[in-house]
């Protein structure tokens, strides 16, 4: 793909990027500030080094925002490549002291309205994006973040109009990876995995786990549409970029789990938890051990996914809205978080969450409302399909069966336990 002027996006499926799962919650790498103040020009392994340079600077320039910035800078790639995400709020107050002494700083304001998109202050981070915009147009990095924010606010004409700006200015890894995901968004899988592979061939080959990042979202895209032999080849590939790469681990183990080999996907599951705890990983072996009949490991994990994210300070109260409705249990408060994440943002995972607290509440019209606006953008999710299903299901409807089985012909693993529902609801239909 080279750069050029001519549109991202068919007439007939737009095709962009945002994530989330990823660019707005810090997955996606950021760009370059300036040379100086790069995070692609710091070293993959950050040492003690670095961080006393940056403490110099900051000792021989108090004043200044400089120190402050390399300071964050340093936080966030190691939080990206520890999973410690406790170093993001390091960054945050790095950046609160760059700003106190230099508020006018381009640097520190592009740092943190990255920090603002990683702390799911999408709204905040969408007006500091267009501030940055209006100071500096042609600056590639603004439309990663005005991509993000829009997507997670679902705002998606807006995010089209940001990554096509931005894939227009600087065709990297940074701007593909955006392109992959919102090609994924608006039902082009075929189109994602392309933009994808380009990402991943465009990384600094230096930067090894921006190598591996890339590879683990395009094993994600494999997943989405049932390819588990081409997904786990993409995971085996990042783990030997990067071994021990904690999402490459969790990735490996769902590929695992796609096609029976449970032993093996606790196995890896473990490993990546053990690398990072993650409540998605949490979720996903606690899962494993409901369908293995080993309830107290099971609820060992769940447990461990609420603490999680109640010690995150709830960053995306979501998963445990959708952890509880798939288990029926706390429902009325699953309903309360998802109907309050609904009311701030409208992207298609809300309202797809929003819609499966409804039916697990029997408020079967209300969630038809909420999971034809998930459905809006055509995006070929298997998880959404089975929602589809079996609210329509709960109406008496016969566009039940057909949602089900696109569902179970798209991604017949798409859940551990999920996917045998589906099934068992298909054949109750027939």
């Amino acid at each position: 793909m080279k750069k050029t002027k001519k549109s991202l996006f068919s007439p007939i499926i737009a095709i962009f990027v945002g994530l989330l799962i990823f660019g707005a919650s810090g997955c996606v790498k950021q760009e370059a500030s300036k040379i100086e103040t790069s995070a692609e020009t710091l070293t993959t392994n950050p040492t003690d080094a670095e961080l006393d340079s940056a403490q110099k600077t900051i000792e021989q320039m108090p004043d200044k925002a400089a120190g402050y910035n390399k300071l964050a800078i340093i936080y966030i790639r190691r939080a990206r490549e520890t999973g410690d995400f406790d170093l993001n709020s390091k960054a945050e107050t790095a950046i609160n002291h760059a700003l106190e002494a230099e508020p006018d700083n381009y640097d520190s304001q592009k740092i943190r309205a990255s920090l603002l998109l990683t702390f799911h202050r999408f709204q905040e981070g969408l007006e500091a994006g267009k501030k940055l915009q209006t100071a500096s147009p042609q600056d590639a990095f603004i439309y990663g973040v005005l991509t993000d924010a829009n997507v997670e606010l679902g705002n998606y004409t807006e995010a089209v109009d940001a990554v096509q700006k931005m894939v227009d200015l600087r065709p990297n890894m940074n701007s593909y990876a955006r392109v992959s995901y919102v090609r994924s968004l608006y039902g082009d899988s075929d189109g994602a995995i392309d933009a994808m592979k380009t990402a991943a061939h465009t990384a600094d080959p230096m930067d090894k786990e921006a190598q591996a990042w890339c590879l683990v979202h395009l094993g994600d895209e494999y997943y989405k549409v049932g390819r588990y032999e081409d997904a786990e080849k993409t995971y085996d590939e990042a783990l030997r970029i990067f071994p021990t790469y904690h999402f490459a681990l969790a990735g490996k183990g769902k590929a695992r789990a796609a096609v029976g080999d449970y032993e093996n996907a606790v196995k890896f599951y473990t490993q990546a938890q053990e690398r990072v705890p993650s409540t998605l990983t949490d979720i996903a072996l606690g899962d494993i051990y409901t369908k293995l009949g080993k309830t107290e490991e099971a609820q060992k994990q769940y447990d461990l996914a609420m603490f999680i994210e109640q010690k995150l300070g709830n960053i995306d109260q979501r998963t445990l809205a959708l952890l509880w409705a798939d288990h029926d249990i706390k429902l009325d408060e699953a309903l309360r978080i998802a109907a309050a994440e609904h009311e701030k943002r409208k992207d298609i995972y809300t309202a797809d969450i929003y819609a499966w607290t409804l039916y697990k509440k029997g408020q079967f019209e209300e969630a038809k409302k909420a999971i034809t606006e998930a459905m809006h953008l055509k995006t070929k999710d298997a998880r959404i399909f089975y929602h589809a299903g079996m609210i329509e299901k709960g109406l008496g409807n016969k566009k039940a069966a057909d949602y089900l089985k696109k569902a179970l012909e798209l991604n017949p693993a798409f859940d551990v336990l999920q996917a045998e529902a589906a099934k068992n609801a298909l054949q109750e239909l027939k």
